[in-house]
Parts: C-alpha cells; structure tokens; sequence
C-alpha cells in the first residue's frame, strides 16, 4: 500500500482526533493536511502509519489550540464549536462514545482542560489508543499521561449530566420539538422544555442576536415562536439534522445558502439546552452562507 493509500485511509480517523482537540473543523481540516505533508517528507517508512500519523496530529493540534486559547479569550459573546454535521470517523464497537464525544456539551468541557489534558483525554478515552502511543504523541512519559488522563477525567466527569435520555427517546423528543417550532406552536414548545432552559448563541459579533440569551421555559418558547413564523414566511427552512452527534437542524434562506445552526442538549426527557451558531465565519464547510443581518430585516418587515 503507497503512503497516499494509507494516510487516506486513515484520514477519518486523522480529522476526528484533530477537531476534538481543537473544536474547529476548517483547523482540523489544516492540520491533517500537515501532518501528511509531514509524512510525505519522512525520509524513511514508519513501522506504524497510524502511530505516526496520530501522533503528528496530535503535536500539530495541541500547538494549534495553545494560539488558538489565546484568540478564544478576546472572543465577542459565547464561543461554540464549528458545527460539525458528519464525524467522518466510525466505529460500530464505540459508536455511542464517539457520537457523545463530539456533542457541544462535551467540547465545551474540554475547553476547560489544559492542551496536553485535551489530547490525552481525547486519544486514550475516546479513541482508547494505549498509554505508550498517547505518550509519544504527546511528548510526555507514561506515567505523566496517566496522571493527565485522570485529571481530565475528573474535571469531564464533574461537568456531564447526571440524567441521560435514551437515544430513541432523544430523537423523537427532537422530532417533536421541530414540529412545534416550525408551526409556531407555543404550547407545543413549552411542554418540551426545561423550567430552567436555556438559549444561547454563537454570532462572534457578526450576526444578530438575543442578547446574552434567553431563559426560562416561557421566555425561550415565545421567542422561539416568534421568530419561525416570519423566517417561514420569506421562504426560510429548517431542516433537521444531527449536529455534532445530536438532534440539531440547519436554518436556510430561500436560496439555500445556511443562515446559522442549533443543537439541543437533550436530558432527562426534555431539552435542557438550545445552542446556535450564527457566526458566518463558522458556517463556511457547510455551504454558501447566508447574510444573518439581511435575514432579520427581511423577516421583521413580514411580520
């Protein structure tokens, strides 16, 4: 097998590890692509392509996200993840963890956890690589990484949920959820959230938003209810679709071109959560992107 055959059969693997260490699809998507480069101009075949090629993609992106952390401090508002729609990776044996792993839930946790933490973390728990690989492709001694790896699980640990919903359940809640909201229907809605729901958003200070965000189960179903009706009617959609491994939907202008994302944090039977990114600059691997702005004058002139 060429060395292109085998970095591109791993390439799946290669970009899920890199975007949950850094929670960005278009640095995930770079990294790779130097981390190949790199294998590419190795001198001399590595015993193990998969060993190398993680490994280099973990350096890559651990010292990605150290600038990165810096920029993500003067962010404007919420910082989220780059949505991501397909986790080009599968593994039938660890489908669940893998589809948690990716969740806006969980990436935010591993905002909190320092990069070597996060790679560690991500290498052994979620992709359970051996302590010896997660070592050499992090530079420190076994012992050090366990002592990460423990950390890390202690701070992730702290911050799930306690209750969790069964998947089935999940996705019909969901279904039910995007019913109501496309029709607008408020009492629909407020059955299906939390008392102490919570909408928020990711604009970077680019696109239009509620504020700091909406709370509380009445507050979020009227807002919700509000803004449907009039998106509807200038020819918008909302098409549901999982985003980062849960129940989420993808908003679009009449021509298609993607307006924002949400994604719901569905737990114990009801949405706890509803997280959108708007931020254009984010929304770029998704398609032609759509001006937010133009949207909501458009829309407030239908109402």
């Amino acid at each position: 097998m060429s060395r292109v055959e085998e970095f591109e059969q791993l390439r799946p693997l290669l970009f899920s590890i890199a975007y949950r260490i850094l929670g960005s699809v278009s640095e995930a998507e770079d990294t790779v692509q130097e981390a190949w480069l790199r294998y590419d101009a190795s001198p001399t075949q590595p015993a193990s392509a998969k060993a190398f090629l993680s490994a280099t993609v973990s350096r890559i992106a651990i010292d990605v996200l150290r600038s990165a952390r810096v920029r993500r401090e003067k962010y404007v508002g919420p910082w989220f993840p780059e949505p991501l729609l397909d986790d080009p990776y599968e593994d039938p044996q660890r489908s669940a963890e893998l589809a948690d792993s990716v969740s806006v839930a969980a990436l935010l946790l591993l905002e909190r956890l320092s990069p070597p933490e996060r790679a560690v973390f991500v290498l052994r728990e979620v992709f359970g690589f051996g302590f010896g690989e997660v070592a050499s492709a992090v530079g420190r001694s076994e012992a050090a990484c366990r002592q990460l790896a423990v950390r890390a699980r202690r701070h992730m640990d702290a911050g799930r949920a306690r209750f969790a919903t069964d998947r089935r359940e999940r996705k019909e809640l969901a279904r039910r959820f995007f019913d109501a909201f496309r029709e607008g229907d408020l009492d629909g809605l407020r059955n299906l959230l939390a008392a102490d729901v919570q909408m928020v958003g990711d604009g970077g200070g680019k696109a239009p938003l509620w504020g700091a965000g909406v709370f509380g189960a009445e507050n979020v179903a009227r807002v919700l209810a509000a803004i449907v009706t009039p998106f509807i009617r200038i020819g918008g959609s909302v098409d549901p679709h999982q985003v980062n491994g849960q129940p989420g939907a993808i908003f679009r202008d009449r021509d298609g071109r993607v307006v924002n994302t949400l994604a719901l944090d569905i737990l114990d039977g009801q949405v706890q959560t509803i997280r959108a990114v708007i931020n254009p600059d984010k929304l770029g691997h998704l398609g032609p992107v759509a001006d937010a702005w133009a949207i909501v004058r458009e829309a407030n002139q239908a109402r």
